[in-house]
């Protein structure tokens, strides 16, 4: 069965090669793809994917798709909100759940479909954990829609309270020069060099930092 499908991803969002990834292998099987940026941007399809995507899709616009999912590193209901895997990281957990749901009118409250988890040895940073993220969205996405009907039976309901992420600020990527390097390790580990570097204030100037791995390259 071919399929039409959206996608919507923020603009110049760290997914975006992985999505032309994705796209290529659905492509490749004969679907066809769109990719958006903004909700009024969506188009009608039978599917819509929402892939590192910060805005909330009404209802009006996921009425046009017989289903709309997301993708979501917690596990739910656990962890719902901002930047699950960097908040996760910061608590010293190795061990993330890759989640995908189905995307209701509450924030990452929908039905769970499927689950991939990422195993990290705590020394990743920024893009190695990111890459590691975007293999098990693929493999998600990739498996949700081949399983495609007979999946949606499957589904099982979140239960429970839950719990909620905020977001992150440019603010807090800052470090504390009286503390050291290992105490504070895991906040490098998230910090994008680009984006939201790591920084510290010391004698009334504030001084920012890159950090790299030598040992390792970003395949």
């Amino acid at each position: 069965m071919q399929y039409v499908i959206q996608v919507l991803m923020d603009a110049g969002s760290w997914i975006s090669p992985y999505v032309g990834e994705l796209t290529q292998e659905w492509e490749s099987a004969g679907h066809s793809v769109q990719i958006a940026h903004l909700p009024d941007q969506a188009l009608p399809a039978d599917f819509c994917f929402c892939l590192s995507f910060s805005r909330i899709l009404p209802a009006a616009v996921r009425q046009q798709y017989k289903h709309t999912l997301v993708v979501h590193e917690s596990d739910l209901p656990d962890g719902r909100g901002w930047a699950p895997m960097t908040w996760q990281i910061l608590e010293g957990k190795n061990l993330i759940p890759v989640t995908l749901i189905e995307a209701v009118d509450a924030v990452d409250a929908g039905q769970i479909y499927l689950q991939e988890w990422i195993e990290l040895d705590g020394t990743e940073l920024n893009p190695e954990w990111r890459l590691l993220q975007a293999r098990a969205t693929q493999k998600l996405c990739m498996q949700w829609l081949q399983a495609y009907p007979s999946i949606v039976k499957k589904a099982r309901q979140q239960t429970g309270p839950g719990s909620s992420y905020p977001r992150r600020r440019a603010e807090d990527s800052k470090l504390d020069p009286s503390r050291t390097l290992a105490e504070q390790f895991d906040l490098l580990r998230v910090v994008d060099n680009q984006n939201y570097p790591a920084f510290f204030e010391i004698r009334g100037r504030r001084y920012q930092i890159s950090i790299t791995a030598e040992d390792r390259t970003d395949k």
